[in-house]
């Protein structure tokens, strides 16, 4: 077997055996049991509690934990854009970077607080160390945020009738504290142990092997890297991300890192069925998620290690793979697969450049992220999964003529009303924003957008919305983004995508959980079987075509047909 494949094999089969494990772990911090980390950690919780006056014991409906999971994200929105708007002046900023221009301040502060990432900059000359630190924190608390947002839709589906649904402050503290802080801490000790840099002395100067000098930034980078990895942040220290050395020096540390953006994710689901106590419920949301995500894996290996045909027509020999826009560090099989970790995930870091896949390959990521409920963010992957198991368990119980059952509780006309709500809102704003940039630019083809025209050119606007409203953050990086009309536009389709998305699952979640608790019985339809899990997969591979195939097919299908 090809060594590249067999590296691709173990970096999956440690992540689900670190995310099993993980998954027990994460189930008793949200049902308050003890854990190793408790005499550590027990009194850092407690300064929280203490300075935000907070009691965690005391319970909220779904209703108060939405107003405090906003509450949080203003706060530090408005925090966020001061620090980005005067951090010209501000200290820790050796490399004298300048303030970011309002709009740019927006779609970087948004693009952070929603775990979307987005950079509309290069990082080692857009933003102070200040600035980089600030962000940093975005990423603990975006991730900390829709993990506790998932923890109280965990709450709401227990077998019983129940208005309170936990403490959502309590679920972020610990989130932040127990889960992402120590894993950061172990992935950031690796990674400067490989040579990340992890100072705040400014650009250091250095003599290349042909006599050249330069000056080579450096900065906080290791502790960056990991928070950004193991939150599907993905918010890159520098410009070109996790294709830097600085960030990703060999083939090690892009296992630990590719390990660490799928591993909450996946430790989710089987945290759900530890915390269930419905082992079978998680076990048929990972195999449908899993599926998915091989449907989207194996083609897209195959394309990259087969090499590029148009290059080939040049002359260039292919036999190691199609290497355009890749490092040669890690090669076709393990950029590939990090391409689809990365989109799979909201996490959006890159280890090479999406805009040179192949055609076919640019479009796997693609649907992966307008998917985006295979794996996903690190919580709301599992809340974007539960629309589409409302959706299926309505749709099934039609078809067998039962009132729609889902763990007990009924589902009615309201609970479907709002999951198709919150599932037509992610094509629509990819749909019509892509639309609207579409025709600006046929009226206005002066502006200095795209740097490919046809239908590469409309792949990398159809990309660059996708990523926003999947709060992934990656890019076909041929688009002019920094420009008013892209930080705006992209900054209004984060924040939609990222809050939306989260209000409707807790809501639903909510109002179920308030519903008579009806135990399961021989006509019940249950939702733990495979026959039902390749139901869920069928709503998503139906839905997901009806809404992004015309476009997929005006960008990178008209791409592959016409080389």
């Amino acid at each position: 077997m090809n060594t590249e494949i067999i590296g691709v094999i173990s970096i999956y089969v440690l992540t689900l055996a670190l995310a099993y494990l993980l998954g027990k772990y994460i189930a008793k911090v949200f049902s308050g049991e003890k854990t190793f980390l408790d005499p550590v950690l027990n009194p850092l919780d407690n300064l929280f509690f203490r300075i935000s006056k907070i009691d965690p014991l005391s319970e909220m409906d779904w209703k108060e934990s939405l107003v405090a999971l906003l509450t949080v994200n203003i706060v530090w929105f408005l925090f966020g854009m001061l620090v980005m708007m005067n951090m010209g002046w501000l200290p820790l900023n050796p490399d004298e970077n300048p303030s970011m221009p309002a709009d740019q301040a927006f779609n970087t502060v948004v693009s952070f607080v929603s775990n979307t990432n987005l950079q509309h900059y290069s990082g080692e000359t857009g933003v102070s160390y200040l600035g980089q630190l600030i962000l940093q924190l975005f990423q603990f608390i975006s991730a900390g945020a829709g993990m506790a947002a998932a923890a109280v839709v965990f709450n709401a589906m227990k077998e019983r009738t129940a208005d309170k649904l936990g403490n959502f402050y309590n679920y972020f503290i610990k989130s932040c504290t127990r889960i992402l802080l120590p894993l950061s801490f172990i992935v950031a000790i690796i990674l400067m142990f490989n040579g990340t840099p992890m100072t705040f002395l400014g650009k250091d100067q250095v003599i290349t092997m042909q006599g050249d000098t330069m000056n080579v930034s450096r900065g906080p980078a290791a502790a960056m890297v990991a928070i950004k990895q193991l939150g599907t942040n993905g918010g890159g220290f520098y410009g070109a991300n996790s294709s830097v050395p600085f960030e990703n020096p060999n083939y090690f540390t892009n296992m630990i890192e590719n390990i660490s953006i799928d591993l909450i994710p996946i430790a989710l689901v089987f945290a759900l069925g530890f915390y269930l106590r419905r082992k079978k419920l998680a076990w048929m949301i990972f195999g449908v998620m899993t599926a998915g995500y091989l449907c989207l894996l194996i083609p897209t290996l195959s394309l990259e290690m087969g090499g590029n045909p148009m290059i080939a027509k040049m002359g260039i020999d292919q036999s190691s793979g199609s290497m355009e826009g890749k490092e040669i560090r890690f090669g076709p099989a393990a950029s590939a697969f990090w391409a689809i970790t990365t989109t799979v995930t909201s996490n959006g870091s890159v280890n090479s450049m999406h805009d040179s896949l192949t055609p076919l390959s640019g479009m796997f990521p693609m649907l992966g992220m307008q998917i985006n409920a295979l794996y996903g963010g690190v919580g709301v992957g599992f809340l974007n999964f539960y629309i589409f198991i409302i959706i299926a368990v309505f749709i099934a119980g039609l078809m067998v003529g039962r009132t729609p059952e889902f763990l007990g509780k009924k589902v009615e006309a309201k609970e479907m009303k709002i999951a198709m709500i919150i599932f037509l809102l992610h094509p629509l704003l990819i749909l019509v924003f892509t639309g609207l940039a579409s025709y600006i630019i046929h009226l206005h083809p002066e502006y200095p957008w795209l740097n490919n025209p046809g239908y590469h050119g409309f792949s990398e606007m159809l990309y660059e919305y996708t990523s926003s409203s999947a709060n992934n953050g990656s890019g076909f990086e041929g688009l002019g983004d920094n420009t008013p009309w892209w930080n705006v536009t992209c900054g209004i389709v984060m924040l939609i995508a990222r809050f939306l998305p989260i209000i409707g699952p807790v809501a639903i979640a909510g109002i179920l959980a308030k519903k008579k608790y009806i135990p399961e019985s021989s006509g019940t339809l249950r939702t733990d079987t495979a026959s039902f899990g390749i139901m869920v997969f069928a709503v998503i591979v139906i839905l997901v075509a009806l809404s992004f195939f015309t476009a997929l097919a005006l960008g990178p299908l008209a791409e592959y047909l016409s080389m």
